[in-house]
Order: structure tokens, then C-alpha cells, then sequence
């Protein structure tokens, strides 16, 4: 049997991907945890074989980013990523991380085995896209990656010459990427647009 540590904030999603392991005949839940951050102390204590690590956890713990501390010092040890979130850079930060798949949470549990199956074969198995978003009269699609930047910027709290200095551009410049912005999606305030997009999850403050 395959030994998976199961790191998820919500009861709900821990007992339904524990009701997944249960129906499967190759896999067995050896630890469930609501916290990224303890996530390495228990891959030193418990024979771990397979990690399904959610981005955001408890105490807004990162993910992604202890699935990084546990693949330098546990490389043998497979993560997935999975995340309910659409946030657009989270595919890149994941196989930056070296995690070995990631896994949209809405697709269903079948697809989830497949990609444990996969992964455990040395596969990575990760998606093309992101979900497409609305963001207002604008799907997540049609903004450019500097407009990304921008927006991403802004969920932070950034004021607009602190854009400026982070992407190396003018302020001018922020204020016209803001102004496309309000176009595209139909806000017309920084609030309302910054509301919105952290509604939908598809930029997470402080993360």
C-alpha cells in the first residue's frame, strides 16, 4: 500500500479525499493534517510515500512553498499540489517547487486517483490551463501578463509607484495598465476590482 499525508484546511475536503483512499485498493490515509507548515515534521516521523498538499492551509500557510522545503530534503517523497483556487501563477510556482503534479479539486475523485496513479508511476501530470474566470464583463483570459502583474500588485495593497518599482516601469505606465483594467471588467474602482478578484480566488492576498 502507498502511504499518502493528506495536508487540507477544511473538514469537508478531508473527508471527502479520505472517503477517495478508502474506495481505492493502493492507497492508505497514514496522517491528515490542516497545516503546510507541519507537513516536513511529519514526513520525518511517519513513512510517507505520496503528499496531497493544498495550497492555502491553515493559518495561511503556503503549500507550495512547504512542498519546496520537503522536496530539497525528502526528494523521494511525491507531492501533488491541489487547489480549488484559479489563481494564474500557481501552476508555474508548483513545478517551480519541484512538486511532481497539481490537481484542480473541482475535476472529481476518479480523475484525482488517476493523477496519484500517474504521479506514483514518475509521472507529472499537470494541466494546461487554469480555469477560465469572469471577472466582471471580463474573463481571466483576456487580460495581457502585464495587466496580471498589475492586478496582482494591487490584491497585495500596493500603491501604484510601488507597481511601478516592482515591474520596472513608469507610473504613467501603471495607471494606463489600471485604466485597461477598468475597461475590460467594468469596475471603476480599485475596491470594487480588487474585491472582486479576491472573491473569486483568483489572485489570494498575502500568498
Amino acid at each position: 500500500m502507498i502511504n499518502v499525508l493528506l495536508v487540507e484546511d477544511t473538514k469537508m475536503g478531508r473527508d471527502c479525499i479520505a472517503g477517495y483512499l478508502r474506495d481505492s485498493d493502493r492507497y492508505v490515509l497514514s496522517a491528515a493534517i490542516t497545516n503546510a507548515a507541519m507537513a516536513e515534521t511529519v514526513c520525518l516521523h511517519t513513512p510517507i510515500d505520496l503528499i496531497l498538499m493544498d495550497y492555502c492551509t491553515e493559518n495561511d500557510e503556503d503549500g507550495i512553498a512547504a512542498a519546496a522545503v520537503i522536496k530539497r530534503r525528502m526528494p523521494h517523497i511525491k507531492i501533488i499540489i491541489i487547489t480549488g483556487m484559479a489563481s494564474t501563477d500557481l501552476i508555474d510556482r508548483a513545478r517551480a517547487a519541484g512538486a511532481d503534479s497539481f490537481w484542480y479539486k473541482e475535476t472529481g475523485d476518479q480523475e484525482l486517483l488517476a493523477v496519484m496513479d500517474r504521479t506514483m508511476e514518475g509521472r507529472s501530470v499537470y494541466p494546461d490551463t487554469t480555469p477560465v474566470i469572469r471577472i466582471g464583463t471580463a474573463r481571466s483570459t483576456d487580460l495581457t501578463p502585464m495587466q496580471l502583474s498589475v492586478l496582482r500588485l494591487m490584491v497585495q495593497g500596493c500603491s501604484n509607484p510601488a507597481i511601478a518599482k516592482e515591474l520596472h516601469i513608469s507610473v504613467d505606465d501603471v495607471k494606463w495598465h489600471i485604466k485597461g483594467l477598468y475597461d475590460k471588467t467594468g469596475y471603476n474602482s480599485r475596491v470594487t476590482l480588487v474585491g472582486a478578484v479576491i472573491k473569486k480566488d483568483f489572485i489570494v492576498p498575502g500568498l
